[in-house]
């Protein structure tokens, strides 16, 4: 461990001795003293009292000006006033039905507006959407294999856990990846039925097409690679992707959980100018409040009017979620808004960009629309091989570097990204250079003082 590491982290259990005491207190009936393992590090997670805007406070009374914003779910921000509206609106005339209501097809509308798909289907979370859409599209082809990509994360569903975070030699050749179960208890035939392609590789593509003909019922990816910090398309490998999944009669699938609200007003179909064939939906759409959806043609959609395929949810569709999706799809997700976290994105991206240049540190930025990343690498990733060679120290170094200094840059693990709000404001952005400012010669000096090797991402 770096010096200057074990520095920081000293410097953060004497900012946070009541998050170190709840988290104690946690281990006792929760496993791991959290309730998503995602939230769980090491020495104890920050325990959070309030949040409001783009910020929040831990039990101690620390503030931060979070761009963690619960793993990306939050571009409205805290308590964004529309969404706080909707929601207590909704509270007084009942919070669940169980039976339709107007709002469902008001929302519905608001999404066919954005994004090329003609109906829709909520439920309530990303593994939801993306379980849903990998059934559809088999039972849509009658087929029953899936296409991932190493690396890429779609869920907690059997078919999404398939070489999520794979490790040497277990994964095999890279034009061919092993397909590696992410953790006990995914059926082999779970196994059997994802097979992996390496993102950024049409090729790879092409030879489980022609490995498994007639056989593969979709293709399914994040359009940003979104596993590893931030992995941007090549250009040309979306739009080969539909070629593809069109040639071979297969559905292209864009799990937009991240992407959908984030990138711009029409999410990654517009950003790319790609249109799929069945779209993914959560996350910062519900502002706040669990919410997801899932979209695709009326031809696709007919399975489910037609009895053949069945999608049911008693919290779908609840009142007090979708009042926050309507509110949050017409007065935050809007184009004024996007403009305006386009250009603290510009701002906070060229000023990273400019630190580390200024200090000699090895590494880079990127950044798409609300999301961003510090990625630590000598030359820009294409896929999740080259991410796994990470300096995990070293990451961890800025991330409770800037944490100690009010900054929750990204979510703790260095496959994650920030994510900037519509309620971040210039200063905000001011407070996260000057952080980063203070933390970049720490890790540039311990980039040219390393001796040991390179250690594994295990996350």
């Amino acid at each position: 461990m770096y010096p200057e590491l074990q520095k920081e982290i000293s410097t953060f259990e004497k900012r946070t001795p009541k998050s170190a005491e709840a988290h104690k207190k946690n281990l006792k009936r929760i496993p791991l003293g959290v309730a998503s393992n995602y939230r769980a590090y090491d020495p104890y997670p920050i325990f959070v009292k309030d949040a409001s805007g783009s910020k929040f406070r831990d039990l101690d009374g620390n503030e931060y000006i979070d761009h963690n914003l619960t793993f990306g779910a939050l571009m409205a921000g805290h308590c964004h006033p529309a969404v706080m509206k909707a929601v207590e609106k909704r509270l007084t005339t009942g919070t669940m039905y169980g039976m339709p209501h107007d709002m469902e097809w008001e929302l519905a509308e608001e999404i066919c507006q954005r994004f090329p798909i003609e109906m829709v289907r909520f439920g309530n979370s990303g593994t939801e959407a993306t379980m849903h859409a990998v059934r559809l599209a088999r039972a849509a082809t009658g087929r029953d294999k899936i296409l991932k990509f190493e690396g890429a994360y779609h869920g907690l569903h059997d078919a999404a856990l398939v070489s999520v975070k794979p490790h040497a030699p277990d994964y095999g050749d890279i034009n061919a990846p092993t397909s590696v179960t992410g953790g006990l208890g995914v059926p082999k035939a779970s196994l059997e039925n994802v097979t992996i392609a390496t993102f950024n590789d049409l090729a790879s593509v092409e030879n489980r097409f022609k490995q498994f003909p007639g056989q593969i019922a979709a293709i399914i990816l994040e359009p940003i690679l979104m596993n590893v910090g931030l992995c941007m398309p090549k250009p040309g490998f979306l739009q080969g992707l539909r070629e593809i999944a069109t040639k071979n009669g297969a559905l292209l699938i864009f799990d937009e959980v991240k992407t959908g609200a984030k990138l711009g007003w029409g999410g990654a179909s517009e950003y790319f100018n790609v249109k799929p064939d069945m779209i993914c939906l959560a996350k910062s759409i519900g502002g706040g409040l669990p919410l997801a959806a899932f979209g695709t043609s009326k031809a696709v959609m007919s399975l489910i009017s037609d009895h053949k395929v069945f999608h049911g949810g008693t919290y779908n569709t609840n009142p007090v979620s979708m009042a926050a999706g309507l509110a949050t799809f017409r007065e935050v997700l809007t184009r004024e808004n996007y403009a305006h976290v386009e250009k603290l994105s510009s701002k906070l991206t060229e000023g990273y960009r400019k630190t580390v240049a200024k200090v000699g540190l090895q590494g880079y930025i990127v950044s798409a629309g609300a999301n961003g990343a510090l990625m630590l690498y000598p030359k820009e990733i294409v896929n999740y091989r080259d991410w796994e060679k990470i300096d995990v120290d070293l990451w961890r170094l800025y991330w409770f570097g800037m944490v100690n200094r009010g900054v929750m840059a990204q979510p703790y693990w260095w496959d994650e990204q920030w994510t900037i709000s519509v309620q971040h404001t210039e200063a905000d952005i001011d407070k996260h250079l000057a952080a980063f400012a203070d933390v970049a010669p720490l890790l540039a000096k311990a980039q040219q003082e390393r001796t040991e090797p390179v250690g594994v991402a295990t996350h």
